[in-house]
């Protein structure tokens, strides 16, 4: 656990995002790994059905990260007050929603994934490889949620660390099973789903053992869970915002891929694969932006927001450098990255075309994240949700389809930074009213 109230600010948020930053490149290479020999060894129809599959895997558990960030904003503001018996509850009510959370997303799931790949228009040739790697995918629904609420949790308590080790463990495996029940098993795309869901299982059963004989605070047991409805209104309204949020989100990639299903199998597959390349590069942004809100959490909760603008600099000027690292990988190597996941030209050039054009503005959405996490951390989570839903729903989904119409799919590539850039506006524009300031979960009187 680290206290993120004293000491150089930059710093602390820089070593604070440091494990989690490697946590999400480990938990992301889930995904690629699937791709890679998916692309590889099965086929552009599998390809294009992992890739399809991972939007309807976010609209389903949105929600879901949304009110677990809640929870990680309540354990920070009351672990920066010290009320260490309020963050037992706040960790075991966590748990106890959680739990039935994941068990309707897994039966949901299954029984409607069909359905939903129809409406956003797959092609008919897909959907039976894509289906089969999302219920495979949704069985493992209650690791995967329990293993990133645990890693919230930690979050808000100041252990970035502690996660990432199991994250490490957990992707080696993914990736070995990989290679077993694909290459050598032949099990084709359905060997990518089950070697992803015994890793997170792994990740989550072994980190649940390690807190409980390691940790003071995270010791989980059923017999000894404690439910407390107050702060499960808390988090409902801290993060209810930020979960419908996540939802709209992942709505609004579901209207897109309906937008890039009616270009064929080459494009589907090359946006899957250019998405998981572009990942990368945004998850180091939302990652120094989830350590920027467990930073300004803790410190409104101990009443020093004198510390919050310099922590707020100090991350913009990190997560602007290494925006402008990514824009230039992906400008000059682009090809050769989507090279890794498919030897097919026409995907290789449609993927080019979309890092070169969208990886051009990465420094728009880093700042967009940065600036959000402000509010976040403060408790302040429904104007972000409806600055995102007006970026996304009112400019880039009607541009996606106004310039896919007029000047073909580059046109669904440029309304991404159109997107982001109207979202920042907005967002800057608030951060500098300051109204955020008043919405923590720990009431003080706050100057500046």
């Amino acid at each position: 656990m680290k206290d993120l109230t004293v000491g150089k600010e930059g710093k602390l948020i820089f070593q604070f995002a440091l494990p989690m930053v490697f946590g999400n490149i480990f938990q992301q290479l889930y995904n690629v790994a699937d791709s890679v020999i998916i692309g590889n060894y099965v086929g552009n129809e599998a390809l294009a059905a992992v890739g399809a599959s991972f939007p309807i895997i976010f609209l389903l558990v949105a929600m879901i990260i949304g009110i677990t960030s809640g929870f990680t904003i309540i354990i920070a503001q009351y672990f920066g007050s010290k009320d260490i018996e309020k963050v037992r509850r706040t960790v075991d009510t966590t748990y106890i929603i959680l739990f039935f959370a994941a068990i309707f997303i897994t039966v949901f799931g299954i029984i409607f994934s069909g359905a939903i790949f129809r409406l956003t228009d797959l092609p008919e040739e897909i959907i039976p490889q894509a289906k089969l790697y999302l219920n495979i995918y949704f069985t493992g629904t209650i690791f995967f949620v329990g293993f990133n609420a645990t890693s919230a949790i930690l979050r808000g308590m100041g252990d970035s660390k502690t996660p990432l080790y199991f994250l490490v463990l957990a992707t080696v495996a993914n990736i070995v099973l990989d290679l077993l029940f694909v290459v050598v098993f032949k099990w084709g795309i359905a060997g990518a789903a089950v070697a992803t869901v015994i890793a997170q299982a792994g990740a989550f059963i072994t980190a649940m053992i390690y807190l409980n004989k390691r940790h003071q605070i995270v010791n989980i047991s059923i017999r000894k869970y404690l439910y407390d409805h107050e702060i499960m209104k808390t988090s409902i309204r801290i993060g209810l915002p930020s979960g419908l949020q996540q939802t709209f989100v992942a709505l609004g990639l579901i209207a897109l891929y309906g937008i890039v299903n009616k270009f064929g199998t080459a494009t589907i597959a090359a946006y899957g694969v250019a998405a998981r390349i572009d990942s990368f590069a945004s998850l180091l942004a939302m990652n120094f932006a989830a350590a920027l809100s467990a930073f300004v959490g803790q410190n409104l909760g101990a009443n020093k927001p004198e510390r919050i603008k310099a922590g707020f600099q100090a991350t913009w000027l990190m997560t602007s450098a290494i925006s402008i690292f990514f824009s230039i990988v992906v400008f000059f190597f682009g090809r050769a990255l989507m090279r890794l996941f498919t030897p097919d030209p026409e995907v290789i050039e449609a993927g080019n075309d979309y890092l070169v054009i969208v990886g051009s503005f990465y420094i728009l959405f880093s700042t967009l994240f940065v600036v959000t996490a402000v509010m976040r951390g403060a408790g302040d989570t429904v104007v972000p949700m409806f600055i995102t839903l007006i970026a996304l729903w009112l400019i880039r989904v009607p541009a996606s389809y106004f310039l896919a119409g007029k000047i073909g799919v580059t046109g669904i590539w440029w309304a991404v930074p159109i997107g982001w850039g109207i979202g920042m506006t907005l967002s800057w524009f608030y951060y500098k009213s300051g109204k955020w300031k008043t919405k923590g979960v720990v009431k003080y009187e706050l100057e500046g």
